[in-house]
């Protein structure tokens, strides 16, 4: 069994980057396990002098990136960039390695044209942690407010089958 952590760098409640991540554990294949990362906004935020004292929402990020063997993330872009809180989350991984050499996506449901800032920022610092990224497997499926069904899951076809493939291709780098 594979197990591929999920993480949506939005707190909002009604997020269409969560829904696709919702959507990933719906459609995951047998032989993968795709859990969800709930505690984003239970980070305190990062203070190298705090780094190993305990935290109880740190040790719990780092106990799921420790179980999981490869971490699929789908994030907004806020001002051209990542949101502060995933940032935050990142800045947790530095000292104790914990992205280094996992392999690691992302998905990007943003509408053609708007994204590049958070993708770009997140191939840098993914890079700086020495997460293992293929970037072309990286894909942007966009998807639309009216594409998430009431079940909180992403309705197109486009986007189920473009999701099973990039979380394929990830495990994929996992088993080979």
């Amino acid at each position: 069994m594979t197990v591929v952590l999920l993480i949506s760098g939005s707190t909002r409640g009604a997020s269409t980057n969560s829904a696709a991540l919702r959507t990933v554990q719906a459609v995951a294949p047998d032989g993968v396990d795709a859990r969800w990362y709930d505690g984003l906004a239970d980070l305190p935020a990062f203070n190298p002098d705090d780094d190993g004292t305990g935290h109880p929402s740190v040790l719990a990020l780092r106990e799921q990136l420790s179980q999981a063997d490869a971490v699929l993330f789908c994030t907004p872009e806020y001002a051209g960039t990542l949101p502060g809180s995933l940032k935050n989350l990142l800045d947790w991984t530095v000292g104790n390695a914990d992205l280094y050499e996992k392999p690691t996506a992302w998905i990007t449901v943003a509408a053609p044209g708007r994204g590049e800032g958070a993708a770009a920022t997140l191939a840098l610092v993914l890079g700086y942690v020495g997460a293992d990224v293929e970037a072309g497997e990286c894909p942007r499926l966009p998807v639309g407010r009216d594409d998430v069904g009431p079940d909180g899951l992403v309705t197109t076809a486009e986007f189920r089958g473009g999701a099973v493939e990039a979380l394929n291709a990830l495990v994929a780098r996992v088993t080979s």
